[in-house]
């Protein structure tokens, strides 16, 4: 019977030593590190059938139980504060997130536009190269049209200085023949210059 009580009292103590107490919470943790707040578990005592560290290993038992409700208390705590900094990460995460989304959003949106004014752009631009080019060959064609009526404006002069210079002639000719015939029958023009 000896030798049944102190393998119960083993038994004892592993079930008091499965729920450790968390070690003490840091005064000022970092918010950036959350992964490093873990609690640490530590192995559990190896079984010997020593009377000596049964006894001892239930002295440490009744410790823990002593110290369960504060320890409680600060994993609790811990947990909350794990909880809370989980939920702000994960909310920072899903903002940012969203951020990212609205300016991938509006750079597509802005690279859009820029297509599509660099389009209207290049379009009104051929239309502008079409126009001056139509209008540089009307202008070619008026170019031409006055040339040929400045050509023939100088055709006509010519003709009519022609017919100028040919009636001289004619008249020259006349009054010398009238002035030969006037010396040899000796007679006056009835007309003179327009001195009378």
């Amino acid at each position: 019977m000896a030798e049944d009580q102190p393998k119960k009292v083993i038994h004892e103590p592993e079930a008091c030593s499965d729920p450790p107490p968390p070690p003490p919470p840091p005064s000022d943790p970092p918010a950036a590190e959350p992964a490093e707040e873990k609690t640490v578990i530590p192995p559990p005592a190896e079984e010997k059938p020593d009377d000596s560290k049964a006894i001892v290993v239930v002295e440490k038992c009744e410790e823990a139980e002593e110290k369960k409700p504060e320890g409680s208390r600060d994993r609790d705590a811990v947990l909350a504060r794990v909880a809370t900094e989980k939920r702000l990460s994960l909310i920072q995460a899903w903002e940012e997130s969203e951020k990212s989304k609205a300016e991938n959003k509006a750079q597509k949106k802005v690279s859009a536009v820029a297509a599509w004014e660099n389009s209207k752009k290049a379009n009104i631009e051929a239309e502008l190269k079409k126009i001056e080019e139509k209008l540089e060959k009307k202008k070619a064609e008026y170019v031409e049209k006055m040339k040929n009526k400045v050509a023939m404006v100088h055709k006509a002069a010519e003709e009519k200085r022609a017919m100028v210079e040919a009636k001289r002639g004619e008249d020259l000719l006349k009054a010398e023949e009238i002035a030969a015939k006037y010396r040899a029958t000796g007679t006056a023009p009835k007309k003179l210059l327009g001195f009378f």
